[in-house]
């Protein structure tokens, strides 16, 4: 598995669609900014009920652009349509990657890893939810962590140019790390029946 392919994968994918890519990550952002304001007088109970599903909405717009399928800024908010399903799993998510953390902050991370393609599965396998898509995502990355580890890696200098731009150049560098993990998923999905 090679990164430099996944990020090309990503690039290629979004010619011609960076303006709206551009958009919905500034959409996003603006989003989850009011939100983080917000939690410090509700004890980030929005935080919980708003950013989980919008987190889902937020990744499966990059994969509808891996695919090259069309979509629009309103797909964002896609995860108040399947609300409970996808706020349930996300929350489990969150509650056993802290958990794993709580013990240790490498099985924590090494979790987080496990877990990655649990949004991904939930669109694609809507009679899955819960821990059955959490599963799902931890069978699909088992031997292919590190590899995602690696892709994520790849982007640590894209990230650090941004503080030279104010953040400004988030917007340009999350929708393309986003594709190429969704490209990331394409791989594994392609693969998983050979697994089998």
């Amino acid at each position: 598995m090679s990164t430099t392919t996944f990020k090309n994968q990503a690039l290629e994918s979004l010619k011609g669609k960076w303006g709206n890519a551009v958009i919905a990550a500034l959409i996003y952002f603006f989003i989850a900014g009011c939100i983080s304001g917000t939690s410090s007088f509700t004890f980030g109970i929005p935080t919980i009920l708003i950013s989980i599903p919008m987190g889902w909405g937020f990744s499966i717009y990059f994969l509808r652009i891996a695919r090259k399928e069309d979509v629009d800024v309103s797909s964002l908010f896609d995860g108040f349509k399947d609300y409970g399903r996808i706020l349930l799993t996300g929350m489990l998510m969150a509650l056993y990657g802290l958990l794993w953390t709580l013990l240790l902050i490498i099985p924590g991370i090494i979790k987080s890893y496990s877990y990655a393609q649990t949004y991904f599965i939930l669109k694609d396998n809507p009679e899955l939810r819960y821990n059955g898509a959490i599963e799902r995502s931890m069978k699909m990355m088992d031997g292919h962590k590190m590899d995602l580890f690696l892709l994520d890696l790849s982007f640590i200098g894209w990230y650090l140019l941004c503080v030279l731009t104010l953040g400004l150049g988030l917007l340009l560098v999350i929708p393309y790390h986003y594709t190429a993990k969704a490209h990331f998923y394409e791989m594994l999905k392609q693969a998983e029946p050979a697994a089998e």
